[in-house]
């Protein structure tokens, strides 16, 4: 053990030390680092948790790429038919990191009651489609089955299902037009069996789309088996969407487009990315408060502590091994906080995890409960980045030191 850890530890233990006038201050800065660090974890868990939760919603309903006729791209509706023919279909092995694809078609439909209406899209989707997103929004009933024949069964939102008073088992009218493209024809309908009840706490969403089984729209539209309204893309990355919505565009044909979730809903990912400025914020004002309250703490306990600097310099002491006791000191102290800062932060963290305590308006938020994202990425990166720069920040006090000389030192009181 060298010289200066072992005098810092020593004045670290004391009970000078412990009941000194720096005592209170010192007290402060440890709370200090703590609370900064709760806020900077709440700040990545939560923003990461919400960004990542509202495109989970997002790919819900649209995958992450959307593969359609040019004409179909405006209203999302299925009005011309694409072959499922495809040479990416239904593997896109040509393009790396996609790692499913599933036939879709939607059409426009009107619930009707004895009371009320609504109108809604019916989204058609095969026994190739991932349920695990819906599943996790199921609230009653079950998913629907669309492996043999057609099905009748559809599944619901929450919304619609309260706006008409439906439940689960009631049977559904919807009508549809029969020529969609041209906008005329008898109204055809359909009795359909309600399977499921679903809440994705995505207002936009759920007030829009019934799932339905997609031979109906296939028997509606009089397509073919083997023709389809567009394809939902799914890829292993988010962060590479861009380069792989590219990639996508450029191995489908040049009869059909394509468009990324990010492409589709601007306005909603343009609002997401305020969030890294507002995380980025927050965390370069927590590490100045917290580098501020250490440096008064260390002034402090240097202006505390001249005699015994004055002692050691007598002795023979060189600045740099001074400054190494009081920066260790220093050191030890943004630990301590950031330990209990750990300690608290990623409790609170957990218990909103698990019991959702915190709720959000879906309606500004899309998400009914703050959703929270736990990854040792950033908690590393947090400790990691809040020790080094307080101790950068640390050293221009440090410097007093050698402003210091044993004569004015032991006058010093």
């Amino acid at each position: 053990m060298n010289f200066e850890f072992f005098v810092s530890k020593r004045l670290i233990g004391s009970k000078d030390y412990k009941n000194s006038i720096s005592a209170p201050i010192i007290k402060i800065a440890v709370g200090a680092i703590a609370i900064g660090i709760v806020m900077m974890l709440a700040s990545f868990a939560t923003m990461l948790g919400l960004q990542q939760k509202i495109r989970e919603k997002i790919a819900a309903f649209n995958g992450h790429i959307t593969i359609s006729n040019f004409d179909n791209n405006r209203s999302g509706i299925s009005l011309e038919p694409i072959s499922t023919e495809q040479n990416f279909y239904p593997e896109f092995n040509s393009v790396e990191g996609v790692n499913h694809v599933q036939a879709v078609a939607s059409k426009y439909g009107v619930i009707r009651t004895e009371n009320s209406f609504e109108a809604i899209i019916v989204k058609g989707v095969g026994e190739d489609y991932r349920w695990n997103y819906l599943q996790d929004f199921l609230l009653a009933g079950k998913l629907p089955d669309y492996s043999e024949g057609i099905s009748n069964q559809i599944l619901m939102s929450e919304y619609i299902a309260n706006r008409l008073g439906f439940k689960v088992g009631d049977k559904a009218i919807v009508y549809f037009l029969e020529n969609e493209k041209e906008n005329k024809g008898r109204p055809r309908l359909i009795a359909f069996e309600i399977s499921g009840i679903y809440n994705s706490g995505f207002q936009e969403f759920d007030k829009t789309f019934l799932i339905a089984d997609l031979k109906q729209i296939q028997r509606l539209n009089d397509w073919e088996k083997n023709q389809v309204g567009g394809f939902e893309v799914f890829i292993s990355d988010f962060d590479q969407i861009e380069q792989k919505g590219r990639e996508v565009y450029q191995n489908i044909g040049s009869f059909l487009d394509s468009q990324t979730i990010v492409e589709q809903y601007p306005s909603i990912f343009e609002w997401m990315s305020l969030f890294d400025f507002n995380t980025a914020l927050i965390i370069a004002i927590m590490i100045l408060v917290c580098g501020m309250n250490m440096i008064t703490a260390l002034l402090v306990l240097i202006l505390e502590r001249t005699q015994m600097i004055g002692i050691l310099k007598a002795l023979g002491s060189n600045n740099a091994s001074i400054r190494k006791i009081f920066l260790y000191n220093g050191g030890y102290l943004v630990l301590k906080g950031l330990f209990w800062g750990n300690i608290i932060g990623l409790g609170l963290l957990f218990i909103q995890q698990e019991f959702k305590l915190i709720p959000l308006d879906p309606r500004t938020y899309y998400v009914t409960e703050a959703p929270i994202y736990i990854g040792w990425e950033y908690i590393v990166g947090v400790n990691l980045g809040t020790l080094i720069l307080c101790m950068i920040m640390l050293l221009l006090p440090s410097y007093i030191i050698t402003k210091i000389t044993p004569v004015t030192a032991m006058k010093f009181e």
